[in-house]
């Protein structure tokens, strides 16, 4: 089979290559899809490069990639089943996270699929696993959002703003969205009730507080996060892409605001998204009831995955970018 393979952490235009490679195995609780479509999102440029070196310690590879596909977000059909695996057969067609999806063929865990949404192509299905997966759980589980709270999701036009937009006015929230100049049309037609451009305001110089904040984005300080939220608000670190070689952007504030939570009438909480059957089937009766859509930026071939994590990496992504196979 076709696949995108590298040999040691570097930048896309370095080690990225398309080779002839054996299909994967599965084990007992696995599938083998055949891949129609493949998201891609930050997580990839991190195990690509190996940057921050918590990466490598997590047990991705210290000097080398330990696999050599890179990818997790997928649509496709199964084309085999472990002997444990009950709830799918061959011929289904299924949305969800694998391991090397940069391929023809690529396996995952049948916990981590669901049916694909039907009124969704699969390069719409493909974006939408661990993006919606983070501002699913992000809103829900940790911010607890309620109806009429407001809430201010900063990063609002990219992959995991464009899902957490939708899924806060799903829940009945008032919601402002933080973006670029050129982004601003994008945040209010997948429904913000207001856009900030942060080029033009500060959304924490004090005039408003929101009862939620979702940080998608990582560049502003905890006190200036603080400072636009009510005094028992709650804010929610979810990434963060800004310098830090060894632990990255998000997990020094992360820390500084878990060791800051218990003096403070302020929830200040990190996040990582768990990876599960049960949300994603939430997501689908979301997206099949048209509470959320997913936006898709470009489309890339399965040649040019180089190209399109240069093109995210770039920070220029409206939504999400897509590789289809």
């Amino acid at each position: 089979m076709k696949a995108i393979v590298q040999d040691e952490y570097g930048t896309a235009q370095e080690v990225l290559r398309l080779e002839d490679i054996d299909r994967p195995g599965i084990g007992d609780d696995e599938v083998l899809l055949s891949v129609h479509a493949a998201g891609v999102d930050r997580g990839v440029w991190h195990l690509m490069t190996g940057l921050p070196y918590a990466v490598r310690l997590a047990g991705y590879g210290l000097r080398a990639p330990k696999n050599r596909v890179r990818g997790f977000d997928v649509a496709g059909r199964v084309e085999a089943i472990g002997k444990d695996v009950t709830t799918l057969q061959p011929g289904d067609e299924v949305f969800g996270i694998g391991a090397g999806t940069f391929a023809e063929y690529a396996c995952a865990r049948a916990d981590k699929l669901a049916p694909k949404p039907e009124n969704l192509t699969f390069e719409q299905a493909a974006v939408v696993p661990i993006s919606a997966l983070t501002a699913l759980q992000a809103l829900r589980d940790r911010a607890k959002v309620q109806p009429g709270q407001k809430v201010l999701i900063i990063g609002a036009s990219g992959g995991v703003g464009t899902f957490a937009v939708q899924i806060a006015k799903a829940f009945g929230a008032e919601v402002t969205g933080v973006c670029s100049a050129t982004k601003v049309d994008l945040v209010r037609s997948i429904g913000a009730d207001h856009v900030i451009d942060y080029q033009l305001d500060d959304f924490a110089d004090g005039s408003q507080r929101y009862d939620v904040i979702i940080d998608i984005g990582g560049h502003r300080s905890l006190s200036d996060l603080r400072r636009a939220l009510t005094p028992k608000g709650t804010l929610v670190l979810t990434g963060g892409e800004t310098d830090g070689r060894w632990v990255g952007g998000v997990m020094p504030m992360a820390l500084r605001a878990l060791l800051l939570c218990p003096f403070v009438g302020q929830r200040l909480l990190p996040f990582m998204c768990s990876e599960n059957n049960a949300d994603l089937i939430v997501l689908t009766e979301m997206i099949e009831s048209g509470k959320v859509t997913p936006v898709i930026d470009r489309t890339y071939q399965l040649i040019e995955v180089p190209d399109a994590i240069r093109y995210l990496e770039d920070g220029h992504a409206r939504g999400k970018v897509v590789i289809t196979v």
